[in-house]
């Protein structure tokens, strides 16, 4: 195993590069080697690990552990063929070696392939001295699978060997999340406090679970634990803040908020959390400032920009709602959010113009949600603009075919354009019931003669 802080790993490394500078050749055994290739790899630079490594081969071309390296490298070049021909041949050398069997399950799940990486993940685990990354890495597997139960199974085992290991607590409670088990989460995190009462990770999540299964009261105490364990600790003054604000303690929801604030860099989200705060307590210009700081502190984020557009929609505030809007557009014009958004606030201010626009570029972006739809067309007979009307209810009635608000409106607009017959065709009035009848003769009062009398 490489050393990267041994004061021989470094001189290496420097003799390593000093060649490739003055372009001497040096000699270094093949343990050098593998060394120097591991330490590029784990830096992420892939091509002088692969300098190295053909240097490597070059002066030690029979080198088990050089060719083992060979075939990583084809893997993180998905050369996948060419690294199972070389640990087919490596596995006749050495049919023991764990990490052959680690190899292919890798390249099985990079191709897709769980059940096969499981496979060769289970041989690896017959072998192996160590077995908890294996079953770190079968849990993953099972979990890309879906397999919630038995990815439970092996991320248990992790943690019996190391209570501290929170990835894999983290995995094991969202397989319990999709398997809607809550009690065996809560059993394991309580293993965990047994060993360890002031670990704030399983506090914070333990109150997490407890408010998914209605318990408030405690979850508000496992935040109060997990702050009592690391009172540095940011995500538990957030998560108790956020139960606050639910159950209406407005002004402890703020404190909780602004300690997180205080303790470590102030987030967009924090900043959105205090703002509807204020807004419903009705303090509104501190709801505007906190709401505009999420907004300029991360531009990118649309959920500040949302919540500052509805936060002035909600004060009929149309000048101010837009100006924000074209603002969070110019950052991002492809969010349907935002559009949706731009919609709310143009039906709001009856500019349906701007509606009609929002509608488009809703569709445009590939949202053809049926009530989009509808509120296209009603946008258009608002206008009175039948044939882009009639235009609009015959792309939704491609999409939707079986849907009598879209048909009836259909109908409508071959009445007004003359279609007479094919109006009746599409409305097929014997079919609608009092309510949709009722629509109809709303949105078409002039041709309610031509609904059938039943």
């Amino acid at each position: 195993m490489l050393n990267h802080n041994s004061e021989e790993t470094e001189s290496i490394i420097f003799k390593f590069e000093h060649m490739l500078k003055t372009n001497l050749i040096y000699f270094f055994d093949a343990q050098e080697f593998e060394d120097i290739i591991i330490h590029y790899l784990g830096d992420g630079d892939h091509q002088l690990a692969k300098k190295a490594l053909k240097m490597g081969l070059g002066q030690h071309p029979s080198c088990y552990e050089l060719i083992l390296l060979q075939s990583e490298i084809f893997i993180l070049d998905e050369k996948y063929e060419m690294a199972l021909d070389l640990l087919e041949y490596l596995e006749k050398i050495n049919p023991f070696d764990e990490e052959i069997s680690l190899q292919k399950a890798n390249i099985a799940s990079k191709k897709g392939d769980h059940k096969t990486s499981i496979i060769h993940l289970n041989e690896a685990l017959k072998i192996s001295e160590d077995p908890a990354e294996i079953w770190n890495l079968l849990g993953m597997e099972y979990l890309l699978a879906e397999q919630y139960k038995e990815a439970s199974f092996f991320f248990k085992n992790c943690l019996e060997e190391n209570p501290e290991d929170y990835p894999s607590l983290y995995n094991l409670l969202y397989c319990y999340e999709q398997l809607e088990e809550i009690e065996p989460a809560i059993t394991s995190l309580n293993r965990i406090l047994e060993h360890n009462p002031y670990c704030e990770v399983a506090w914070h999540q333990l109150g997490k679970i407890l408010i998914a299964s209605g318990k408030i009261k405690e979850a508000l105490s496992a935040f109060d634990f997990a702050i009592i364990s690391d009172d540095t600790f940011t995500g538990a003054y957030i998560e108790k803040g956020r139960l606050l604000e639910s159950i209406g303690k407005t002004n402890e929801a703020i404190e909780n908020y602004e300690v997180a604030i205080n303790i470590t860099e102030p987030t967009s989200f924090i900043y959105k959390c205090i703002g509807r705060c204020y807004e419903s307590l009705g303090n509104y210009n501190l709801a505007k400032k906190f709401y505009i700081k999420s907004t300029k502190l991360e531009p990118s984020n649309e959920k500040s920009w949302e919540s500052l557009i509805l936060f002035f929609l909600s004060q009929k505030n149309y000048n101010s709602a837009q100006y924000y809007l074209n603002r969070a557009l110019e950052i991002n014009s492809d969010s349907v959010n935002l559009w949706k958004k731009s919609l709310e606030l143009y039906t709001l201010w009856s500019k349906k113009e701007k509606a009609i626009d929002s509608c488009k570029k809703l569709i445009e972006l590939g949202n053809y949600e049926c009530n989009l739809l509808i509120k296209l067309i009603d946008l258009f007979l608002d206008k009175k603009q039948w044939e882009d009307a009639h235009k609009a209810a015959s792309d939704a009635f491609d999409s939707f075919p079986k849907n009598k608000k879209i048909a009836l409106r259909a109908a409508g607009c071959c009445f007004h354009l003359g279609r007479i017959e094919e109006g009746i065709c599409v409305l097929n009035s014997d079919s609608l019931n009092p309510s949709e009848k009722a629509v109809f003769k709303k949105l078409f009062p002039s041709f309610n003669k031509l609904l059938s009398n039943r």
